[in-house]
């Protein structure tokens, strides 16, 4: 009986390997190691082929890769790459793929030299979102995952958004929201969080400062959680005090561009189309040139996946895929509006999966 954790996901792998007439394809991207096999360490690679999977590893996670990887062959590496030598020359491959976007010149050469000096022949053939490509879709077990991460995330902000008083720093609404998502169960935030006030939410990656909340100015809030591997995303802007009438003007322009975007996207729309929608309205507003950004992105094991959703997004949407939706106006000296859901492609619409309450004016 089989005990891989994945044998949907390892098929769909070898199927790839066979229709680019590879014996084997090499998977150092360490998302990929884990999405593909279960194994979580920070260092490692997989060598599939047609008939055998193998980890490699050093002897801090053999042990590990063993328990959370059974059925896969778990062979102990060490400094020196001739293990990859002797597995090709074993395995009797003869064109390896590996990760181009992932793996560096320096271990490029390493492993060629290794094949070299130990008299084993084998093209290594550049390979490009492999595990990325599979990974856009995911399976129901994958998005119980990234919804309980994207619950957390919503609580966690929604805390932290009530504790947010005039004369807090950047920096401070940052740590209370890091706080809460580790107490809901997270085992961190996704990524750093951006808390931007004022004129600094101009600035769509904005570092969070020592610069203080001011009454009756925008705040950004991007933040998100990460569960057992999977990160949410979540963007909301509010005001402290009453907003005055422009603030109102381009939250307006921007949640209707959102709403739409929510509302027309459609399984088989390419994400160049489903920007577009959004963009329209934002530029008809006259606000085109304040809206600098791709309108969202595939998440999951990375904050940024596949599918792209932006003004040169070719690929199509598909029923499957989860991904945010996220117009912003931005206006140098200003500050700016962003408002960000999750959403999964399902019987061709989008279902929201963020939940976090949004400003109401």
């Amino acid at each position: 009986m089989s005990n891989f954790l994945f044998p949907s996901r390892l098929k769909k792998l070898r199927s790839k390997i066979g229709n680019q007439e590879l014996d084997a394809i090499f998977i150092s991207n360490a998302e990929n190691r884990r999405y593909f096999s279960g194994f979580t360490s920070s260092a490692g690679y997989l060598l599939v082929t047609p008939d055998q999977a193998i980890i490699c590893t050093d002897f801090r996670y053999t042990e590990q890769a063993a328990q959370q990887a059974p059925d896969w062959r778990v062979e102990r590496i060490g400094g020196k790459p001739d293990w990859i030598a002797n597995l090709v020359k074993e395995l009797e491959i003869h064109k390896i793929g590996f990760e181009a976007d992932d793996m560096t010149v320096n271990t490029l050469e390493r492993f060629k030299k290794s094949l070299k000096e130990n008299n084993v022949y084998a093209e290594l053939h550049p390979t490009s979102d492999y595990g990325v490509d599979l990974r856009a879709y995911k399976d129901n077990n994958e998005l119980e995952l990234l919804e309980n991460a994207i619950d957390i995330g919503d609580q966690a902000f929604e805390e932290t958004a009530s504790q947010l008083k005039v004369g807090m720093t950047e920096k401070e609404a940052a740590w209370i929201f890091e706080q809460a998502v580790r107490v809901r169960g997270a085992e961190s935030i996704s990524f750093d969080t951006i808390v931007a006030v004022g004129p600094n939410a101009a600035r769509p990656h904005h570092e969070p400062s020592d610069s203080k909340i001011v009454e009756g100015q925008t705040i950004i809030f991007d933040c998100g959680a990460r569960f057992k591997g999977y990160c949410s995303d979540l963007t909301r802007t509010l005001v402290l005090g009453e907003a005055d009438d422009e603030i109102k003007r381009i939250y307006d322009i921007v949640l209707t561009a959102q709403l739409a975007a929510i509302e027309l996207v459609t399984s088989g729309m390419t994400g160049e189309d489903c920007d577009a929608i959004a963009r329209n309205i934002i530029s008809e507003a006259g606000h085109g040139n304040d809206f600098g950004h791709s309108l969202g992105h595939g998440l999951g094991l990375e904050v940024h996946e596949q599918p792209g959703v932006g003004p040169n997004s070719k690929g199509k949407l598909e029923n499957g895929m989860p991904f945010t939706i996220e117009p912003g106006i931005y206006i140098p000296g200003w500050g700016g509006v962003r408002i960000e859901d999750v959403v999964v492609l399902e019987n061709d619409k989008a279902r929201v999966l963020s939940h976090a309450r949004k400003m109401k004016f």
